[in-house]
């Protein structure tokens, strides 16, 4: 299955090459680099002015009102002239959806624009020690205060951005009386509110792109809240869904394509070598298969389709694929594959932490055994128990 531009997309892609082509020489240098936040921020607000970010955004929100297509032509154009994306890929592609979704008018109005043109940095502030893919289980609480307001207190890990963010979107518990997936609500938080403390995670590679977040005795008033107080799991769903999508695009930004492994293998002298074709044919087999399944996501979404639990199975296979081509690339070249700056180091180092993002391959693996296949579940012990008298 392909996907071919229509006279209109391809009327984009022309235009879009054209920005992209007479900016070029002011986009910051390395494709994954943060350290340079405000030559980032600066580049994010050179491609909104090109109308390249927030493609899909309805125009009243600061968008072009455009499909998915037109997104992936944007990825494309980039990658074609070589330049980075957006530095707040979190909050254009996940936090603002959701807020587009389910803010209120005065949430949007003030929040978006800002967002669109990296004014202000989001990051998403769900995970915790003991909740990452059951995030249904976060013990973070907010607790309504006498008059008016809320005060937070709890832990979040596995922050991206949370070191330069202006503001997070976080999950907490505000009904310990109901069930585990019930009592959640979704709030905006200031991260340089009092009682907010940040520090970085350091991953293998040496960057530290992770952060842990204490939040001890945060206060933050009513209009905080999103979509509703005790609708925070609807929330929480569609910024998953976003985020989902968008783990494509993070697996693809490392190059893993049919091509320059063949190359690669042809560099190293291992074209004969029959164990090195079988992995080569497999990772073939996922990448041929993940092309075919992108692009039916795509049509699908361009009719208003929205992606089913299936799409976890798109996922799983890009990030094991991803990761098997790093273990092909160590393999191949040896130590010398691990050098900084490589090509083979990042995906190496980095990939195989995408395993657990966007809820982890186990947890997608059960969804789609029960909800696509109709396997049987899975016994839960916690099904229908009020959260506050499950075991801590």
């Amino acid at each position: 299955m392909r996907v071919e531009d229509t006279e209109s997309q391809a009327e984009f892609r022309r235009e879009a090459r054209a920005y992209l082509e007479s900016i070029a020489d002011q986009a910051p240098s390395g494709d994954r680099e943060i350290a340079n936040v405000e030559q980032r921020r600066a580049w994010q607000r050179k491609l909104a002015e090109g109308g390249l970010v927030g493609v899909t955004w309805p125009p009243e929100q600061g968008g072009r009102g455009l499909g998915p297509i037109e997104q992936m032509i944007t990825e494309q154009e980039l990658e074609r002239a070589d330049v980075p994306g957006i530095l707040d890929f979190i909050g254009v592609g996940m936090l603002g959806p959701a807020m587009i979704v389910h803010g209120s008018d005065e949430q949007k109005e003030r929040y978006l624009g800002p967002l669109l043109h990296a004014d202000e940095v989001w990051c998403q502030l769900f995970s915790e020690p003991a909740a990452g893919s059951d995030l249904a289980g976060i013990r973070t609480k907010a607790t309504r205060r006498d008059g008016e307001g809320w005060t937070v207190n709890g832990q979040k890990v596995w922050t991206t951005n949370a070191q330069f963010a202006s503001f997070g979107m976080l999950l907490a518990r505000t009904d310990p009386s109901e069930v585990k997936h019930k009592g959640l609500t979704m709030f905006i938080v200031p991260m340089d509110s009092p009682g907010i403390d940040v520090r970085p995670l350091r991953q293998i590679n040496g960057d530290a792109h992770f952060n842990e977040i204490f939040l001890d005795g945060v206060e933050l008033p009513d209009d905080a809240v999103i979509g509703g107080v005790g609708n925070g799991w609807a929330v929480a769903l569609t910024v998953l869904m976003f985020e989902r999508l968008a783990i494509s695009g993070h697996a693809r930004a490392f190059g893993i394509e049919l091509g320059p492994l063949v190359e690669a293998v042809k560099e190293a002298g291992a074209g004969d070598d029959p164990l090195v074709r079988r992995r080569l044919a497999d990772l073939a087999t996922d990448l041929l298969a993940l092309s075919a399944k992108s692009n039916e996501t795509l049509l699908g979404l361009q009719s208003g389709i929205a992606p089913g639990p299936e799409a976890g199975l798109e996922k799983i296979t890009l990030v094991e694929a991803t990761i098997a081509a790093g273990e092909l690339g160590a393999d191949l070249f040896g130590p010398g594959a691990l050098e900084p700056g490589g090509r083979w180091a990042e995906v190496t180092s980095f990939a195989p932490g995408l395993r657990s993002a966007g809820g982890s391959n186990e947890i997608l693996a059960n969804t789609i055994g029960e909800r696509v296949l109709g396997l049987p579940p899975e016994p839960r012990a916690d099904k229908g128990v009020p959260f506050e008298e499950l075991p801590g």
